[in-house]
């Protein structure tokens, strides 16, 4: 079972494979429905105190947000939209380093999601000829992972 928010639970990505769905999503951006692949997971909000709903949210599948990613990291141009349902966002590779930091350069980099409920990321922080950092939080927990790592 997939432990509702504030529960003290540490998840597993295998944790997320109990309930699998094919929902059809319309997307935002380019208005046509695609099939979409993941798992529903249950998450309790709070509207207030007095209403607490568990609702179903769809996570997608990693390996299809890998592809999407890398699909935009190939075509090397910001984007910003919604991708599987969620928010998501792309920034190339830009020779300045990031603001207060000791890096050379500001590394390409993908996000998806919302990371009070789920959210993936990528960075390519080696630089783009070489495989991203991909992190994945679920709500407060977050754990990095290597891309081998995640099922590759």
């Amino acid at each position: 079972m997939w432990p509702l928010a504030g529960d003290s639970k540490t998840l597993s990505l295998t944790s997320l494979k109990e309930l699998s769905t094919n929902d059809i999503a319309k997307s935002s951006t380019l208005g046509t429905e695609k099939k979409i692949n993941g798992t529903i997971v249950k998450v309790k909000i709070t509207i207030d105190q007095a209403f607490r709903p568990v609702v179903p949210v769809l996570i997608p599948d990693l390996d299809a947000v890998r592809a999407f990613a890398q699909q935009l990291h190939e075509r090397n141009e910001a984007w910003q939209g919604e991708a599987f349902g969620w928010e998501a966002e792309y920034n190339p590779f830009r020779p300045e380093p990031p603001l207060h930091a000791k890096m050379a350069f500001t590394p390409a980099d993908f996000w998806i999601g919302d990371a009070t409920i789920w959210g993936f990321s990528m960075m390519w922080e080696h630089g783009d000829d070489h495989p991203p950092a991909e992190t994945v939080t679920i709500g407060i927990l977050s754990r990095r992972y290597n891309l081998p790592r995640l099922g590759r």
